[in-house]
């Protein structure tokens, strides 16, 4: 299986919020991006444009609208959709993506200490392939965070200006994902 620094060529991930924004990220230089928007009618159909645009797309499964937290939709998404992997809040969903052969991120919301302690600990025992940390503009927390798991570190949310991306990727970031199509052709 890929390994996710493997996968980075561009450290600028397209973080895609809406339909209007795909045919930004398809003509992007991010190589990688985060669909986190579709429902079960659209989904399928954007990843497949974004494959035609040789991009790797990992769909973030808690935003895809009708789309059930189970074992099934994970499978369905393996074997129908067939996205790079995912992105979750929820670790259930990490060990049933990884048992389908899809990569997984692990989303992590770090609003105080004891959150950033809590998503070390569980994404140490479902074992994502990468852990995203929101928000992405706090480099002190990032470094903290790469001394604390050997896991790559995905910096995004209010991550607006190419001083933030680059401070991100001097603490440690493996990339930066940003939903700013503007931010997205940017060279590191």
């Amino acid at each position: 299986m890929d390994n996710i620094v493997d996968l980075v060529q561009s450290q600028v991930i397209a973080s895609v919020k809406n339909g209007e924004h795909l045919r930004a990220a398809e003509r992007s230089r991010s190589n990688i991006v985060f669909l986190l928007t579709g429902d079960l009618m659209t989904t399928h159909h954007y990843l497949n444009e974004l494959k035609e645009h040789n991009k790797t797309t990992f769909v973030h499964v808690d935003f895809i609208e009708g789309l059930s937290n189970t074992k099934s939709a994970i499978k369905f998404i393996a074997e129908v959709w067939q996205p790079k992997g995912i992105i979750t809040t929820k670790s259930n969903l990490i060990k049933y993506a990884k048992e389908e052969g899809l990569m997984a991120i692990q989303r992590i919301f770090l609003i105080d200490k004891n959150a950033m302690k809590k998503g070390i600990e569980i994404a140490h025992s479902c074992k994502p392939d990468a852990i995203e940390v929101l928000p992405g503009i706090m480099p002190s927390i990032i470094d903290s965070l790469t001394k604390q798991t050997h896991l790559p570190i995905i910096a995004g949310g209010l991550v607006s200006t190419k001083n933030q991306i680059d401070e991100g990727l001097k603490a440690g970031a493996l990339a930066i994902s940003s939903g700013d199509p503007k931010l997205w052709n940017l060279d590191f």
